[in-house]
């Protein structure tokens, strides 16, 4: 399969399994507490991603040389941006919180012109996002804008979490020279390591009376949503880019949406569909909009053929 088209497979499929934890959490938060779901997935998703580098024949005794960015990683990139949203939740709407975490491409294609030498920001970017935010504003309906400035902090809250996950991006980006089951691994260990603790003095979860639906929820959360999700999270930034794989955070909302009309068989709107349309056409714009500037020698034009415009 070409790369560029490999990675839009992956980036799609990302999306889809990250638009269906909105469901998960959902049943989880049901019967466990959040910081206890966090904790849960967290070390599941560190464990299925260990054994996959195990059975890769790689040694993560390795990752003790890059244990700074790991533990940055680890604290301010998965397990600070998950309180801080699950807190902002509690105060806000989904669907406001969904476009304010739609901020998370404006953050990184901009931290990544300041500190990754070969992520530009150019006018096919610039485009591509905006074209992927008005795709969100349309599904989650014009209105959540109303809320704006009603609950502050917990707005910041969430605003400083797409700052979190766009920091992760640009760390991850930095190790893209190691395996993406190394790096995805390292990450979450120290993260399982810091918020089982917290788990286990906060909520006592083993007072906790748990119904089948909430375990099979927070174990799918693990494998699948944190395992399997940073193995291609990873993947595709070490591919593509840290500014590309943040376009997954259009996808997500609209793949929770039509997860929720999948399993809960609930409807959808005419809007959905439009949003569908701005969404795909702004995570396909900025690759399609530098090849024609390479094409006709414009100035979207780069020096260095195997850069593409998230990349």
């Amino acid at each position: 399969m070409h790369g560029h088209r490999r990675d839009y497979v992956l980036l799609l499929t990302l999306g889809t399994i990250w638009g269906g934890s909105f469901l998960l959490i959902k049943l989880a938060v049901a019967d466990i507490p959040p910081m206890t779901v966090a904790a849960v997935r967290i070390t599941i998703g560190a464990v299925v991603i260990a054994a996959v580098a195990k059975a890769h024949g790689q040694r993560l005794s390795e990752l003790r040389r890059v244990w700074l960015p790991l533990l940055a990683m680890g604290l301010l990139g998965t397990m600070l941006p998950f309180v801080l949203i699950n807190w902002g939740e509690t105060h806000i709407d989904s669907g406001l919180a969904a476009i304010l975490m739609s901020a998370v491409p404006f953050s990184t294609v901009l931290m990544a012109h300041l500190f990754v030498h070969d992520e530009p920001l150019n006018w096919a970017k610039i485009i591509g996002v905006l074209l992927g935010f008005l795709g969100v504003l349309v599904l989650i309906g014009p209105e959540a804008l109303t809320q704006l400035g009603g609950t502050v902090l917990a707005q910041i809250a969430v605003l400083l979490a797409t700052f979190c996950y766009a920091a992760n991006s640009i760390v991850a980006r930095r190790l893209r020279h190691m395996s993406s089951e190394s790096v995805g691994a390292g990450m979450l260990i120290v993260s399982a390591i810091c918020s089982l603790p917290l788990s286990l003095l906060l909520d006592r979860p083993w007072e906790l009376t748990l119904s089948w639906k909430s375990l099979v929820a927070v174990t799918t959360l693990g494998w699948l949503c944190t395992g399997v999700g940073y193995l291609l999270f990873f993947r595709i930034i070490a591919s593509a880019g840290a500014g590309f794989v943040s376009l997954n955070n259009f996808l997500v909302p609209l793949c929770g949406v039509m997860w929720g009309a999948v399993v809960l068989q609930e409807r959808l709107e005419p809007r959905a569909f439009i949003a569908l349309i701005l969404i795909l056409a702004g995570v396909a714009a900025p690759r399609l909009l530098q090849r024609k500037a390479a094409l006709s020698g414009g100035p979207g034009h780069s020096d260095n053929p195997s850069t593409s415009a998230m990349e």
